[in-house]
């Protein structure tokens, strides 16, 4: 089918839920794609912060011809080998001690609301159910974790909303210290928000909810399905402020574009869910979770998150600069390889702009231009990218 004969059958055949580009994606190879007629992109979106090997890596496809070959599925009726691995390289390189895998983020989140009710129930009282959530946050597109979002354009449609949320402004304890009560039994947040427009909090607010947590007895559950797994400069955000969660949420780059999720958390918090609590036909398949553990291994042998902090850093003084130049930058913010720059014009003008050049970027809301490539970019590809980006800015009127 020619490219126009694929957006006609897309348009016809597809539910219309997405406001996609008009290009069809065909190949990969590290952080370059190419389309369907042959034009060839840097690809800074990464598949929105999953791919961190970039395209067809070959330890990665690798991994699924191997498995493939092996066993794909068999359900978690059985013990499967594969699964076992990755949930003791990921124990063994974080704070927790047992593993829920699923198939993506937003049942990581399920998973982690549900343990934190059935948490505060077996320890505390029933009516002990409420979890404090942020504005401008994203959980996912589940009842639940739409409702734990905090952007009301998620929610419209789809109201009555799950009761048991209260939201608060994000990076204010005084707000979180307000809203927690006697029915509050947990808090969830993004270490760092993404689709909220990729915001970063004090140094004081993670380690400040920790230590709410930890006064009023209940739980902290870190959101880490687009910070995890290198993006940030370290192998979870949670580390760079010293703080352990009770509850991590992990998807996106987990399997480098295969669908996973996962939910890590303390054995003593962990221990709530028993056969028949909660489970998953294909979450963590033996090919899956293969997969996972090939991803997961690269990027700890090879550091990646502290390559990705090293070319981050070198990125953000690039927009920076970029924001000296040009009245229509405002804002450059951001850690390790999510990066966001907020401009003064529909952030969706830059997008497309630079896609008519060649490089692919996102938005986070309105005014906010997104920056999550491969976790292997180089300086190189920064470069490139940066002088697009300037081309794109130094077209639009002023």
């Amino acid at each position: 089918m020619t490219t126009q004969e694929l957006l006609a059958a897309s348009a016809k055949y597809l539910a219309n839920t997405y406001a996609r580009f008009p290009i069809v994606l065909e190949r990969g190879q590290g952080v370059r794609l190419w389309d369907s007629d042959g034009k060839e992109y840097l690809d800074f979106v990464g598949g929105i912060a999953v791919d961190a090997l970039g395209h067809c890596h070959p330890r990665m496809v690798e991994a699924i011809r191997t498995q493939a070959e092996r066993l794909i599925h068999v359900s978690n009726l059985y013990h499967i080998e594969p699964q076992i691995r990755l949930a003791q390289l990921l124990c063994e390189h974080s704070f927790a001690d047992r593993a829920f895998f699923c198939n993506s983020g937003a049942e990581a989140n399920e998973a982690a609301i549900k343990l934190a009710r059935k948490h505060a129930k077996d320890h505390w009282s029933t009516d002990r159910f409420e979890i404090i959530v942020m504005r401008h946050s994203f959980h996912g597109r589940t009842l639940a974790t739409v409702t734990a979002t905090g952007n009301e354009k998620y929610w419209h449609g789809f109201e009555p909303l799950m009761p048991g949320f209260k939201h608060v402004p994000y990076n204010d304890l005084k707000a979180v210290e307000r809203a927690m009560d006697s029915r509050t039994c947990a808090i969830l947040v993004e270490p760092v928000q993404g689709e909220g427009g990729v915001n970063v909090p004090g140094d004081e607010y993670l380690p400040g909810l920790r230590r709410l947590c930890d006064q009023a007895g209940v739980l902290l559950i870190l959101d880490e399905v687009q910070s995890g797994i290198g993006r940030t400069g370290k192998l979870f955000a949670y580390q760079h402020w010293g703080v352990t969660p009770d509850i991590m949420t992990l998807a996106k780059a987990l399997a480098g574009g295969i669908p996973m999720g996962a939910m890590l958390a303390k054995e003593s918090v962990a221990a709530s869910f028993v056969p028949g609590s909660h489970a998953s036909t294909f979450g963590g398949t033996p090919f899956v979770s293969a997969v996972a553990h090939a991803v997961l291994s690269t990027i700890i042998q090879e550091d990646l998150p502290g390559h990705a902090a090293r070319v981050g850093k070198y990125l953000l003084d690039r927009l920076v600069a970029l924001q000296e130049k040009h009245r229509v930058v405002t804002t450059v913010r951001g850690r390790g390889l999510i990066l966001g720059m907020e401009v003064s014009v529909p952030a969706r003008t830059i997008v497309s702009g630079c896609m008519e050049r060649g490089l692919l970027v996102l938005t986070a809301g309105d005014n906010v231009v997104r920056f999550v490539p491969p976790l292997i970019v180089t300086e190189t590809d920064v470069d490139r990218a940066v002088r697009i980006v300037e081309e794109v800015l130094n077209g639009l009127p002023h």
